[in-house]
């Protein structure tokens, strides 16, 4: 619901419409190249992409303009969001740029920058970036001859990433005996995903895992992990594992084919690292979306909550802010900072399989301690109407929770991209949830 070309987590559109369009990304590299150059000395940024067809558009028109400024580029080819973070930092590199749509469709794609320190870049740098490309402050900054930047690929990109994660996993542990069945998505994990797991030992059986530039995501992967799940009972596996297209989300599946998400991957990890007395804070942060039953599952187990505002950025804010390590979403961005600094689907999965090895129980036992809350949603279309005030909203979601004596959850929020409200209601019984979602469907249409 607003004109800032960058959403939630970075710039994203359909391929060759704007503003991922060539002449915009050209002139986005350009402008990221003048504000990361921050000291009088050239500067190196790492690019990295999933397996969109539309990459090497986007990857040429960015080199272009990075390289225009005096910028030199590192291109790794397809690497996981997380993995383009790590390498980053490995090579001192003074920021980053992921091409990907995350887990939309292969016509979409899209721009994320990380800062020098492998966190997202803030969002006053986003909205100067997007000040230089549209008002052409930068048109007349052009180095010349040997001021002008270079370009060059690194080979070993996926190697140097498996091995960050394999450092992840404890050490002397191995995955010896375990049968997982892993879909990478046909995006950035395709290599790094099932090799992984295969070099510790394990059985893998991948699926998806031959990218044509048109297949990530096509009825596959964390968004659609009906065929993993299906592959895991078929072959009477211990584990199925599916990534989204950049890998930085995953879904798990234990041996009788129970999908897991995020909310009850977080509680495994959450439940077990409070048992330890290895959770900081005694807090796990997550936002405002996460289903009843992960507060339940923590909360139990002498841990608290922290909520905050869709969008995995906010949860790592969060995190940082507040000196804890563990946090996530429900789609499935699970972040440990202990490991990496950005949402790492391939070490989120690693420390499941650690907590399954260590506890020396299957992943079905594991997930017990988690039980979702029935959850009921609406939408309230504005139909040309102005967003009903924080405090109007407010007030229809209080005096429908305190009707609720603290027996559910929840959130009323305009929609950050479309020109809705959205409504959600968490309960115990389905039915309370589902009638007091439409009431409160029907308050809100009345503001």
């Amino acid at each position: 619901m607003s004109d800032r070309m960058f959403g939630t987590d970075g710039i994203r559109g359909v391929a060759n419409m704007a503003p991922m369009t060539v002449e915009t990304v050209l002139k986005v590299g350009r402008a990221a190249g003048y504000l990361y150059q921050q000291e009088a000395r050239r500067h190196t940024i790492l690019i990295g992409k999933d397996t969109r067809i539309s990459g090497y558009m986007v990857e040429n028109a960015l080199t272009a303009g990075l390289c225009s400024m005096g910028v030199n580029v590192l291109l790794t080819g397809p690497l996981p969001t997380p993995g383009v973070s790590y390498i980053m930092r490995s090579l001192r590199c003074d920021g980053a740029i992921m091409i990907s749509a995350s887990h939309n469709a292969f016509q979409y794609n899209g721009i994320k920058f990380f800062a020098r320190d492998g966190f997202k870049i803030a969002d006053e740098v986003e909205d100067e970036i997007e000040k230089l490309v549209t008002t052409g402050e930068i048109d007349n900054m052009r180095p010349t001859a040997g001021e002008i930047g270079t370009a060059r690929r690194i080979d070993d990109a996926v190697g140097r990433y498996i091995e960050f994660a394999k450092a992840t996993f404890p050490k002397g542990m191995r995955l010896d005996g375990l049968k997982i069945v892993v879909d990478t998505a046909n995006g950035a994990s395709y290599k790094c995903g099932h090799y992984t797991f295969a070099e510790l030992g394990a059985e893998v059986i991948p699926i998806h895992n031959n990218p044509n530039g048109r297949n990530i995501n096509e009825s596959c992967g964390s968004v659609h992990p009906e065929e993993m799940r299906a592959t895991v009972i078929k072959e009477r596996a211990h584990v199925g594992i599916a990534f989204d297209g950049d890998g930085d989300r995953i879904v798990m599946a234990d041996g009788d084919g129970r999908l897991l998400d995020g909310n009850a991957l977080l509680a495994i990890l959450g439940v077990d690292l409070l048992e330890r007395d290895a959770l900081p804070g005694k807090s796990i942060a997550t936002n405002i979306m996460a289903n009843g039953g992960l507060a339940k599952s923590i909360e139990s187990h002498g841990g608290s909550v922290v909520y905050t505002k869709v969008g995995d950025r906010f949860v790592v804010e969060a995190l940082r802010e507040q000196g804890l390590t563990v946090g996530g979403e429900a789609s499935g961005h699970l972040v440990m900072l202990d490991h990496n600094v950005t949402g790492d689907a391939l070490i989120a999965a690693l420390q499941v399989l650690a907590t399954m090895i260590r506890r020396d129980q299957p992943l079905a036992s594991l997930a017990s301690v988690y039980h979702a809350m029935p959850e009921a949603n609406q939408s309230v279309p504005l139909n040309g109407k102005p967003v009903p005030s924080e405090d109007a909203i407010d007030a229809v979601r209080k005096g429908a929770e305190d009707e609720l004596v603290g027996t559910g959850r929840i959130v009323i929020r305009p929609s950050g991209t479309e020109p809705i409200i959205r409504i959600m209601v968490q309960h115990e019984k389905a039915k309370v949830a589902e009638g007091l979602a439409k009431q409160l469907a029907k308050k809100i249409a009345a503001l």
